[in-house]
């Protein structure tokens, strides 16, 4: 995805500067954005020729000019939304914007269609015991369980893939030879794996710290049971655009109280809420991470994430979380696991 830094113009700049912002560049586009970084629309050459026709000068202001309603892509869109956005408007560039409207970046349509590899590493936790899925986890490691016709760990691994994300380093445990026999070297699903064994149970950030080759730039951490159409180059860019020393992607939750709650002050009944909805957030189990977060784990230790995001937040580091809108399913009990494979190919 493209920065958009010499690309943006505000509603006061003039249609010279336009020209020269977009006659500069390769992509012969301009986004016009509020102080908010929010995007108000877009200008091309073709925007302003008609405007020159309808009497504006070049020193007239953009604002009547701009395209007011262009296609946009969401942080939350895969590669094929995007894509099929594209093809329809028959345009090739569509800017991605988040779930407030505030521009992170661009993307060209040939990207979508011209592989691209990146250097960003992925670090897989997939030695999990699933307890939780037994009797299905007696003798298979829960990320080898089959959901369709392969095992979750795969899909996983396809998906980064497809975002062009091919350095993998699985963090293994429980029956971890299954794992290391099925995947091997990678090689036959084009990507590049390495293996760290836990000696003992680390947690889902414990294991980070036995990295042999430190991460030089911002890396993925996943938990190796879940299933998701997450657009991993969306959140990559994300985690840049806000700065991040951690980024969480975050999951909505509703519970539904199954009765009439009671608002009391003293003895006082203030109000009746009849079987009210209350909304979380709750971590998706899928993370970007810089490399100074490495420095807050300890050696050899079990850690968490939750622990490792409070450590962080107390020391006042930029965290920022990343709303998941598209598909996302943990397969943490038997009910999940029987929805999955219900799902499994009308979703993948």
């Amino acid at each position: 995805m493209k920065n958009i830094k010499d690309i943006e113009l505000q509603l006061s700049d003039t249609i010279k500067k336009a020209l020269q912002i977009i006659d500069s560049g390769a992509m012969q586009i301009a986004l016009v954005i509020d102080k908010e970084n929010k995007l108000l629309g877009t200008l091309t050459d073709g925007d302003i020729r008609r405007g020159l026709l309808k009497g504006y000068t070049l020193d007239s202001s953009i604002k009547d000019i701009i395209f007011k309603n262009p296609t946009v892509a969401t942080i939350s869109d895969t590669k094929e939304d995007i894509l099929r956005k594209a093809l329809e408007k028959k345009i090739h560039q569509i800017p991605i914007v988040d779930h407030e409207n505030r521009v992170v970046g661009i993307k060209e349509i040939e990207e979508l269609v011209k592989p691209t590899t990146k250097t960003n590493k992925v670090i897989l936790m997939v030695g999990g015991l699933g307890t939780r899925l037994r009797p299905l986890t007696e003798k298979t490691p829960k990320p080898m369980l089959k959901v369709g016709d392969k095992p979750i760990l795969q899909t996983i691994i396809e998906k980064f893939a497809e975002y062009g994300y091919l350095d993998i380093t699985m963090c293994v445990n429980y029956k971890s030879d299954m794992i290391r026999e099925y995947f091997q070297d990678g090689s036959k699903f084009g990507v590049s794996i390495n293996y760290i064994l836990e000696e003992q149970r680390m947690g889902t950030a414990g294991a980070l710290s036995l990295l042999k080759e430190k991460p030089t730039e911002p890396f993925f951490v996943m938990n190796g049971d879940i299933l998701t159409n997450i657009n991993f180059e969306h959140l990559n860019n994300y985690h840049f655009s806000n700065n991040s020393l951690a980024t969480m992607c975050v999951r909505e939750y509703d519970f539904q109280v199954p009765y009439g709650v009671v608002n009391i002050k003293d003895n006082r009944i203030l109000s009746i809420e009849e079987k009210p909805i209350h909304k979380f957030f709750v971590s998706a189990g899928i993370y970007m991470l810089s490399p100074e977060v490495l420095e807050y784990i300890p050696k050899n230790q079990f850690y968490d994430m939750p622990t490792l995001f409070k450590k962080i937040i107390e020391e006042n580091k930029n965290t920022a979380s990343f709303p998941l809108r598209e598909y996302w399913l943990d397969i943490g009990q038997m009910e999940e696991y029987k929805k999955a494979n219900e799902e499994y190919y009308e979703v993948f």
